[in-house]
C-alpha cells in the first residue's frame, strides 16, 4: 500500500515528543487494527476522510499502546482498538487481543474534549482556506497554532486514558484525529 500523502491538519509527521516504534516496544504493546464505529460518524469531507486514512495509516504503521488490564490478566497484544461516540457525550475505547479476547472498555467523557476539538476545526478550515490564496507566513501561522492545539488534545487524552492505557506522544495525536473525525458533521 502507497504511503498517503501527508496532511497538514492531522496527525501525519513527526513534530516532536516521545517515540513509540515497533522496534522499541515489540509486537505485543501496539494496536495492529482500528476501526471507528461507522454508525456514530455524519458523513465526511473529503478533507476529513483524508485525515482518517492518514492518521489510521500511520498509527499502524508506528505506535505504542499498552493497557494496564492485559498485563494484569495474563492477556498481551497486539490489540484492536474501536473507537465509538455513546450518547453523544461519552468516548468508548474497545480493546481487544488480536484473537478477539475482550481485554478492556474504557469511557471517557467528551465534555473536556469539546472545546479543543471545535477550536481544532476552526482553525483547520482556515489552514484550508489560507492554503489557496495566502501568504505562506500566515500558513506557517496558522499550522503553528493547528499544531499547538493538536498537542494540546493528544496531552488530554494522555491524561485521561493514565492509569489505564500508556500511550505515547505520536500515537496519542493519531487517536485524537481519529476522535476529532468522529466528531466531524
Amino acid at each position: 500500500m502507497p504511503t498517503p500523502s501527508r496532511s497538514a491538519c492531522g496527525s501525519a509527521g513527526p513534530e516532536g515528543g516521545e517515540r513509540g516504534t515497533v522496534s522499541d516496544t515489540g509486537e505485543t504493546e501496539r494496536i495492529s487494527s482500528i476501526e471507528l464505529d461507522e454508525r456514530t460518524v455524519a458523513r465526511r469531507t473529503p478533507e476529513v476522510e483524508h485525515e482518517r486514512r492518514v492518521a489510521i495509516y500511520d498509527l499502524l504503521e508506528n505506535n505504542l499502546f499498552r493497557p494496564l488490564k492485559a498485563g494484569e490478566n495474563g492477556q498481551s497484544g497486539p490489540y484492536k482498538v474501536m473507537l465509538s461516540i455513546e450518547d453523544n457525550s461519552r468516548l468508548v475505547v474497545d480493546v481487544a487481543t488480536g484473537a478477539d479476547a475482550a481485554v478492556d472498555r474504557l469511557i471517557l467523557p467528551l465534555m473536556p474534549f469539546r472545546k479543543i476539538i471545535k477550536d481544532y476545526f476552526r482553525v483547520c478550515e482556515a489552514y484550508f482556506d489560507a492554503i489557496k490564496h495566502a501568504a505562506p507566513s500566515r500558513i506557517e501561522a496558522i499550522d503553528m497554532g493547528r499544531r499547538g492545539l493538536h498537542d494540546e488534545g493528544s496531552d488530554l487524552l494522555r491524561e485521561r486514558l493514565k492509569g489505564d492505557v500508556e500511550i505515547d506522544h505520536d500515537t496519542a495525536r493519531r487517536l485524537f484525529t481519529l476522535i476529532c473525525v468522529l466528531h466531524a458533521r
